[in-house]
């Protein structure tokens, strides 16, 4: 059942739901804003893992929607928080005014209180000046299309090129699709996963973004003498372009695999209309930003406002003990067998701040 409760701000009113209006994806579609604000994102969080979703709305006095806000909570034995939105690097308030954003902002800020979250991070792309908060240290990597191939490959230059074409010297085979890709996609990412440190995410995740935005989603797979080993999951909206996950196996970057995956792809989004392309987010002067950056992207800040139960600056020390704990979990998931760690990832991932 639908629960929804309002609270009247100056001339807008704000209500929280647990399922969108019929008219919030018209809202987002009619605006510039990034397609992880559509209501199935925050659904799928809640359909595939079982998080609590809400919606967050501003409306005028004559009922039209002045703004929208998801946000997810994922509470576990590993934590309470809510995010807007989880597992992606854009959400946060869309708003007609500034009146509208402040207003879901603070809406959302009482809900994270008053469901005694640790926290509360709303994943902008432009700084607040109402009091909160923000995390600056990500990056997102902004490539500007040209119109063809010919084009960007002239634009890469000669190194990269060369980089490009190391691969070409072996029995690779390049594939792009949709969900009869998804099982070799997921063999070449659970391996990274795993090779990284980090809990993999269950195949259904990746699964349930094919079926529920088979028009925006697409997988490019290279085999390398039959086998799966670079593979990357490309969101495409219009004119956007954005690759959330790409992997590569750690024996197939000597012979250039990763750097012809890049090309693969970029040269699909560029077939595709697409004018600009996101390599995704990471932190200034970074190995993957200095990766990124020598494919001509540029990075935008992301401002990653946040609300914190107890920001005591006294707990800094409470802080680096869990970054040293997190290190080591990550040294010791890097040593478990892929079959384990298969097994496992997919029962943690889903409670981790992504």
């Amino acid at each position: 059942m639908t629960s929804c409760e309002g609270a009247a701000v100056s001339a807008l009113t704000v209500s929280v739901s647990t399922a969108p209006s019929p008219d919030w994806d018209d809202f987002v579609r009619t605006r510039e804003a990034s397609i992880y604000l559509l209501s199935n994102w925050a659904l799928l969080a809640r359909d595939v893992f079982g998080h609590h979703a809400l919606f967050v709305e501003a409306r005028h006095a004559d009922g039209r929607l002045a703004g929208v806000l998801p946000i997810v909570q994922q509470k576990s034995l590993l934590g309470n928080f809510m995010t807007s939105i989880p597992f992606f690097n854009y959400g946060g308030a869309l708003a007609d005014s500034r009146e509208a954003r402040f207003a879901l902002m603070d809406r959302a800020r009482q809900i994270a209180r008053a469901a005694r979250c640790s926290y509360l991070e709303l994943r902008d792309t432009d700084p607040s000046s109402d009091g909160w908060s923000a995390r600056t240290d990500k990056v997102t990597m902004i490539l500007q299309l040209p119109a063809t191939t010919d084009a960007l490959s002239k634009a890469l230059g000669s190194k990269l090129r060369s980089q490009i074409k190391r691969a070409d010297r072996e029995t690779i085979a390049v594939r792009t699709g949709g969900r009869e890709l998804l099982d070799s996609f997921y063999a070449v990412f659970a391996q990274n996963m795993r090779d990284l440190g980090t809990p993999v995410y269950p195949k259904r995740f990746f699964a349930a973004i094919l079926e529920r935005f088979s028009e925006h989603a697409t997988l490019v797979v290279i085999d390398h003498q039959g086998v799966p080993s670079a593979a990357a999951f490309l969101v495409i909206d219009g004119a956007r372009a954005e690759i959330p996950w790409a992997s590569c196996r750690a024996q197939s970057k000597s012979v250039g695999l990763n750097m012809k995956l890049y090309w693969e792809v970029l040269r699909h989004v560029i077939e595709r209309g697409s004018t600009s392309f996101d390599f995704g987010r990471s932190t200034m002067d970074s190995g993957t930003f200095k990766f990124k950056k020598q494919w001509g992207a540029e990075p935008q800040q992301l401002y990653w406002h946040r609300w914190e139960r107890d920001a005591d600056p006294a707990k800094a020390g409470v802080a680096a003990k869990e970054s040293r704990l997190m290190r080591y979990a990550t040294s010791v998931w890097q040593k478990l067998p892929l079959g384990i760690a298969n097994a496992l990832g997919p029962l943690v991932s889903p409670s981790l701040p992504w």
